[in-house]
């Protein structure tokens, strides 16, 4: 029943949030004031942004297609990517939020997908980097909260 709601929810505010250059938020509030920092730069050392929570802002160039329980944010089309996940499954943006610019807060993660794992993300959209058994060694950001305009 509490998944249900909160589906219902967010297809409600995907349905009309996005009016103008309204800031659709979901999750935690971001830290007021709080830097952000462009996840290429994140990209460029992963570990200096795994030990506190920081901003990252990017464009979205791909989300999980069945719930919106994840992004793929990067500087540009076409360029390297952080896949963004949401804290304990917390939240989800909405399905049409690709092509978006987002800002969230939260850290960094580089961890190996297994095979399964990458093979189920690629069903849902995800752009993985493959290894030669199938695994995917990945950046990832555990995001608390974020922020999305059109």
């Amino acid at each position: 029943m509490k998944t249900t709601l909160m589906v219902m929810m967010m297809l409600a505010l995907a349905g009309s949030a996005f009016a103008g250059d309204e800031v659709v938020r979901s999750g935690a509030a971001i830290t007021e004031g709080a830097e952000s920092i462009p996840v290429a730069k994140v990209l460029e050392d992963p570990a200096a942004y795994a030990e506190k929570p920081v901003v990252v802002e990017g464009l979205i160039v791909a989300s999980c297609a069945n719930k919106g329980c994840w992004m793929q944010l990067a500087p540009a089309e076409g360029a390297a990517s952080v896949r963004v996940t949401f804290k304990d499954y917390g939240f989800f943006i909405p399905l049409t939020a690709r092509g978006m610019k987002a800002r969230a807060e939260g850290v960094t993660l580089v961890r190996t997908l297994s095979k399964s794992d990458a093979d189920h993300l690629e069903e849902e959209g995800a752009n993985l980097t493959r290894n030669e058994d199938g695994s995917a060694t990945e950046v990832s950001f555990v995001a608390s909260g974020v922020e999305l305009t059109k």
